[in-house]
């Protein structure tokens, strides 16, 4: 079995399996990074079409860092004359009857726009690192490891970003 021609990464099984397992991370980081839904949920599929149709080529231990390198080029292509800005969907926000005074409810929601809006002015990289961090719950090795950068390079994208949003928030009660 040593003179196999294909890669693993062709076993359906293998493949299928890698897919579940790495789609949702791949999708929220397109869409952190870039800020639109739907490019994100089709670059995600793109990357893993291209995968597919490279499996010969590609190693299963090399298909991570493939997907993502893939699916980052594919982005900045589309984006190339586009300003970069996060735009959270309204079909996630769910509104709820509370026993909140409209007063804390109004501050709650000027907080959270504040929020957005400060985490949208953040510079790319340390926004998507943050969110990656802050959303995903990614460890810093697992960031560093899907950005191809040292740890420490994470831990001073995010110490910045907090540092924005600080600052951002000084002044705020």
């Amino acid at each position: 079995m040593e003179n196999n021609s294909f890669s693993n990464t062709c076993e359906e099984s293998i493949f299928s399996d890698f897919f579940i397992k790495n789609i949702k991370s791949l999708r929220n980081f397109l869409f952190y990074k870039f800020g639109n839904e739907k490019h994100a949920e089709d670059l995600a599929q793109d990357a893993f079409i291209k995968l597919w149709q490279n499996c010969k080529d590609v190693p299963i231990e090399k298909a991570k860092s493939y997907v993502y390198t893939i699916a980052n080029n594919a982005s900045l292509n589309v984006k190339a004359h586009e300003k970069v800005a996060l735009k959270y969907s309204q079909n996630y926000a769910q509104k709820s009857s509370t026993n909140e005074s409209p007063e804390f409810l109004l501050e709650e929601e000027e907080f959270k726009n504040k929020l957005l809006k400060a985490i949208e002015n953040l510079n790319e990289i340390h926004r998507t690192t943050f969110l990656m961090n802050r959303i995903d719950g990614k460890k810093y090795n697992e960031i560093a490891e899907e950005l191809n950068i040292s740890v420490k390079a994470v831990e001073k994208r995010i110490h910045t970003a907090l540092v924005e949003l600080r600052k951002e928030f000084s002044n705020f009660k």
